[in-house]
C-alpha cells in the first residue's frame, strides 16, 4: 500500500496480555514514546487481556482511561495467545496492523522501520530474528528443529526466526479474517494467506520484565498444532511404514515356509516372537495417536464454537 499525501493512516499495534501486570508500564512507556515521536501516522495499540487473574486488566483499563489510543478487549476468559491475536486482529481498524509482545522482547523502535516499508508499497513486512542469545539453548534448537522439519513437510513454507512480530496491511487481516478454522496457528496462517513479504532483520532482546507462560509442554502442542494445521503427511507416512513392514514379512514368510519344507519344522525362538510383537504393537499405539491428533482436531472444527468470547470492550471515551 502506498501512503498517500490527502489523508493520514492508521496503524494498530495488536497485543495479547495474559498475566502480565509486571511489565504493563514499561510496555505503555515505550509503545506511546515510540508512537509520540513516529508521527507520520496515527495509532491505535488494541490490547487483550485473556482472561488474567491478576491485576492486568484493571492497569489496562487505567491505560485507556488516560490515552484514548488504547483499546481493552476484555475476554471472558483464558483462551490462548493465538485466539486472544485473532481476537485483537478481528477488531483492530488500523490501516495496517502489527502483532506485538508485551515483554518487550521485540523493540518498539523497529515499528517505524516496518512503517516505511509499508509506506514504500509492501503489503508484509516480516521482523526477523537475526539472533536470539535471549532465548535459552533449548529453545533455540528446538525452535530450528521445528522450521526445519515444518517446512520439510507442508507446503505452507514459515520463515525461520520470525514470530508473530511483523506489518501487515488491511487487506492481509481481512485475508485473515476470512479463514473459518478454530484451532488457529497464526504463524501458518499468516504463511498461508500469502502477500509478497518484505524483511527486516533485528536482534532480539530479553524480557523486560515477567516469565514466559510457553512451558515445554505448550511448546510441543504449539509445535504438534503447527504440522497437523498443514500437512498431512504425518498420515500418509504411516501407509509407507505399513507397506514396508508388509513386504518384510512376506519375505520372511517365504523363508519360513522354504526352510520347513527343506529342514523341516524346529521350535521357534521365543525371543523373537516377543520384539516382533512389541515392536509392531509399538508402531501400531503411535499410528493411532497420529490418527487421534487429526481426529481431535477435526472434532474440535465439527463444533464450530468460537475462537474467543469477548465480555466487553473499554475505550477511554466509553469509560465512566
Amino acid at each position: 500500500m502506498t501512503m498517500g499525501t490527502a489523508e493520514r493512516k492508521k496503524v494498530s499495534i495488536v497485543t495479547p496480555f495474559y498475566n502480565e501486570e509486571a511489565s504493563i508500564q514499561s510496555f505503555a512507556r515505550a509503545i506511546t514514546e515510540m508512537a509520540d515521536e513516529c508521527t507520520q501516522v496515527d495509532f491505535e495499540f488494541v490490547c487483550v487481556d485473556d482472561g488474567s487473574t491478576d491485576n492486568t486488566l484493571e492497569l489496562l483499563i487505567e491505560l485507556s482511561k488516560n490515552d484514548t489510543r488504547f483499546v481493552i478487549i476484555e475476554l471472558t476468559r483464558n483462551f490462548g495467545k493465538e485466539p486472544a491475536l485473532t481476537a485483537g486482529i478481528d477488531i483492530a481498524t488500523g490501516d495496517a496492523l502489527v502483532p506485538f509482545d508485551a515483554d518487550l522482547q521485540d523493540p518498539p523502535e523497529l515499528i517505524p522501520v516496518l512503517i516505511q516499508e509499508w509506506s514504500a508499497g509492501a503489503e508484509v513486512v516480516l521482523a526477523q530474528r537475526s539472533r536470539r542469545t535471549s532465548d535459552t539453548g533449548f529453545k533455540r534448537q528446538s525452535a530450528a528443529l521445528f522450521y526445519k522439519v515444518h517446512n520439510r513437510l507442508s507446503s505452507v513454507k514459515i520463515p525461520e526466526n520470525v514470530g508473530d512480530f511483523r506489518l501487515i496491511d488491511r487487506a492481509v487481516a481481512e485475508a485473515l479474517k476470512c479463514l473459518p478454522e478454530r484451532q488457529r496457528f497464526m504463524k501458518g496462517l499468516f504463511a498461508w494467506v500469502g502477500y509478497k513479504p518484505v524483511i527486516v532483520q533485528y536482534a532480539r532482546e530479553p524480557r523486560s520484565a515477567g516469565e514466559t507462560k510457553f512451558s515445554k509442554r505448550k511448546l510441543w502442542n504449539f509445535a504438534l498444532e503447527g504440522l497437523t494445521s498443514f500437512s498431512t503427511i504425518p498420515l500418509k507416512v504411516w501407509s509407507y511404514i505399513g507397506l514396508g513392514f508388509a513386504i518384510l514379512t512376506s519375505t520372511y514368510a517365504v523363508f519360513i515356509i522354504g526352510r520347513t519344507l527343506i529342514y523341516g519344522v524346529d521350535v521357534p525362538g521365543y525371543a523373537s516372537i516377543l520384539v516382533a510383537v512389541l515392536f509392531m504393537g509399538s508402531l501400531q499405539l503411535i499410528s493411532i495417536g497420529v490418527l487421534g491428533e487429526y481426529v481431535g482436531r477435526i472434532y474440535a472444527e465439527a463444533k464450530q464454537r468460537p475462537p474467543y468470547l469477548v465480555r466487553k470492550t473499554h475505550r477511554g471515551d466509553n469509560e465512566p
